[in-house]
């Protein structure tokens, strides 16, 4: 079986990474997003709502610069830090996924990196 080259990938367009990872790598036709956060952006600190439309807008950029757009997302996992926001948290994620519907999981953590976050989205695209 011929080995498929893996890609390891940084984006000018979004905030530097601020640990040793690369933004996204790809494998053949799969393109593993690391966890996004609004950290260095204008949401950082403002509300669940707010941190997720612009992390959704980070992976857009993302989508975008592989050729593609969100009707390619397969999976996401989303870590927030308050459940009870989560009925804002999907309105948010419909809007986005424009009845493109990947697979999900959703999971209630104590913290994130910086007590500024309060939501942490990885995502995996077919491209």
């Amino acid at each position: 079986m011929p080995s498929t080259a893996i890609e390891r990938k940084t984006y000018a367009a979004l905030p530097p990474a601020v640990g040793p990872y690369s933004h996204a790598v790809k494998h053949g036709s799969t393109l593993y997003l690391s966890g996004f956060t609004a950290f260095g952006t204008e949401a950082q600190g403002q509300s669940l709502e707010k941190q997720a439309n612009a992390i959704l807008e980070q992976i857009k950029v993302v989508a975008a610069d592989e050729g593609t757009d969100m009707s390619s997302l397969l999976k996401v996992t989303l870590f927030i830090t308050d459940f009870s926001q989560v009925g804002d948290l999907r309105k948010v994620l419909a809007h986005h996924y424009a009845g493109n519907l990947p697979a999900s999981s959703l999971v209630e953590v104590s913290k994130l990196f910086s007590p500024e976050l309060n939501i942490e989205i990885e995502a995996i695209f077919g491209v």
